[in-house]
């Protein structure tokens, strides 16, 4: 059985743009997969770890193949519980709007937990870092209020910092096909906002019909 998995990014829930998106693409591919089980990681309805002392022990015990102390499993055991969503799931989507250029803090919460070695990637000093999640599929829905265009007075070149880091974050894990979905200028007035919903919301159906297909 398929299992979807959608972590949710922003607090604003009903009149987020990324989420509104991110459930257009859900419940198409849901009509193609009518058995598939969806979990939602709501990083603002759950309370995230601290990377405290404990953790950062561990990470580094891990490095040194140091045996970990019972306080460091725990907070190890901690993250893994996290990365297990991760693991899970055969399709992740994130809906994830703009934060002064960037990812809202607690995705990026998220990403500094779980993104450890022996959980998320292995290192070889010969190879290089090497992503553990295989085989499986992301889809990106982004909001941004702005304009991006190469017309605008915020150019996507100088001022995106979020699109290219949950791509590299994506990446960097082992997950190699990502599918974006963007809405814009949902800042620029009340039709603009309606009209770039739903062109951003139709593509995202029309994503999860090529998908399934």
């Amino acid at each position: 059985m398929t299992t979807l998995l959608h972590i949710e990014c922003s607090p604003r829930k009903q009149r987020s743009a990324s989420r509104q998106v991110a459930r257009s693409f859900i419940e198409r591919y849901q009509l193609h997969h009518p058995q598939m089980h969806i979990e939602t990681l709501d990083l603002w309805g759950i309370q995230l770890p601290e990377f405290g002392e404990h953790a950062m022990n561990a990470k580094y015990a891990g490095l040194s193949g140091t045996p970990l102390t019972p306080a460091q499993q725990s907070a190890w055991n901690e993250l893994k519980h996290l990365a297990a969503y991760l693991y899970r799931a055969d399709v992740i989507v994130l809906s994830v709007p703009l934060w002064n250029f960037s990812i809202p803090y607690k995705l990026k919460h998220f990403i500094d937990l779980v993104s450890q070695k022996d959980i998320l990637f292995n290192f070889d000093p010969q190879h290089g870092l090497k992503g553990l999640l295989k085989d499986k599929i992301a889809v990106a829905a982004y909001a941004c209020g702005m304009d991006f265009s190469a017309q605008s007075a915020t150019p996507v070149e100088r001022f995106d910092f979020q699109k290219p880091y949950v791509a590299a974050w994506l990446g960097y894990i082992g997950i190699s096909v990502v599918h974006e979905l963007s809405v814009e200028k949902t800042i620029l007035g009340e039709d603009i906002d309606r009209d770039a919903r739903l062109a951003a919301s139709q593509q995202a159906r029309e994503l999860a019909d090529h998908l399934a297909g």
